[in-house]
């Protein structure tokens, strides 16, 4: 008579605890460098003091005004982009899917050209608001042509967003008054909207984190295919709404803050999803903390690459993601991310 051996569920759950640890230690270690490094440095010492005994010096207020704001913000940028991309890969069973592809980010852009052209968007409050309304309706739309099928809505997804990717183009090419202050937006940076009031935004990425760790369980059985979900008792459709829901909002407020930042949502996924081994919830949490640790690590890295000032943190995520993409083809072969 053959023996089973029961899996080591014990084993597993301890694994996964330490590589939980592990992104936390990590996260902490890339936070207090964002906070420490710069073109003005400030000693370990002085954040610590500046957090917890503020007393109103120089480094005190770099590190209160500037530093911690904009580490937050790279923090839920960061998670929103890399579990946006998590959700989209899982939901159309398309490695190579990003949040982009839903038209968000065309669609932010274009409300953003048509609101500065128009003297809408003025104000950082008024850009926001343009920029989110812009993505969801645009998400509307597209959902609205394909949600019938998941290529359908892909094929949707690219083909509007290009649409609007030639008007904007074409509104900013006739106003160069809209093409100068659409660049500001459109470099995809955190520098300088840690000054803007973010309540909302972050309000928004935080419940849409939420409901996303909410949806992780069920798109497990969505990713076995709609015949085989339906077949175990899940409402396909009600789930595909809310997840591009929640794909809009993370998406959407994100790009809303600071312009379009595209690699990220893209690679955090591909290179964990062997780790997560099939488990949506588990590849959710890896993101979560993924995701802050690669924006915020290349947001430290663009204030210190050129001498003569910063760059764009959409440029440092290229140049990070880019390699490590490639070097995961070759190591594990396309079919396996």
């Amino acid at each position: 008579m053959t023996r089973t051996v029961a899996p080591d569920h014990s084993t597993a759950r301890t694994a996964q605890a330490g590589v939980l640890a592990v992104g936390v230690l990590a996260l902490v270690a890339v936070c207090v460098a964002g906070i420490a490094i710069g073109a003005r440095p400030v000693p370990p010492g002085d954040v610590l003091r500046a957090l917890f005994a503020f007393d109103g010096s120089d480094n005190h207020l770099v590190v209160r005004d500037v530093r911690l704001p904009r580490t937050l913000l790279g923090i839920a940028v960061g998670a929103a982009l890399a579990v946006s991309g998590a959700l989209i890969q899982t939901l159309s069973r398309n490695p190579l899917a990003e949040p982009g592809v839903l038209g968000v980010t065309q669609g932010a852009g274009f409300a953003l050209t048509v609101g500065t052209a128009t003297g809408i968007a003025v104000t950082a409050w008024s850009t926001l608001v343009a920029a989110v309304v812009g993505a969801v309706l645009a998400t509307l739309l597209v959902y609205s042509v394909g949600r019938r099928s998941t290529l359908r809505l892909l094929l949707a997804g690219v083909a509007f967003s290009a649409v609007l990717q030639g008007l904007s183009l074409g509104i900013r090419l006739m106003s160069p008054d809209t093409l100068d202050r659409f660049r500001f937006w459109a470099v995809g940076s955190l520098a300088g909207r840690e000054q803007t009031d973010l309540t909302v935004p972050l309000v928004a990425i935080a419940l849409a984190l939420i409901g996303a760790v909410a949806l992780a369980r069920t798109l497990n059985t969505v990713a076995l295919g709609d015949s085989v979900a339906q077949s175990l008792g899940a409402n396909v459709a009600r789930v595909r709404t809310l997840t591009i829901v929640t794909i809009t909002v993370l998406a959407g407020a994100a790009t809303a803050v600071a312009g379009p930042i595209l690699f990220v949502g893209l690679i955090v996924p591909h290179l964990l999803r062997r780790l997560a081994a099939g488990s949506v919830p588990r590849l959710v949490g890896y993101c979560l903390l993924a995701g802050p640790i690669l924006m915020v690590a290349a947001d430290t890295i663009s204030r210190v690459l050129l001498p003569t000032g910063e760059v764009p943190v959409a440029i440092v995520t290229a140049f990070l993601g880019g390699p490590v993409l490639i070097w995961a083809v070759r190591r594990y072969g396309a079919g396996s991310l």
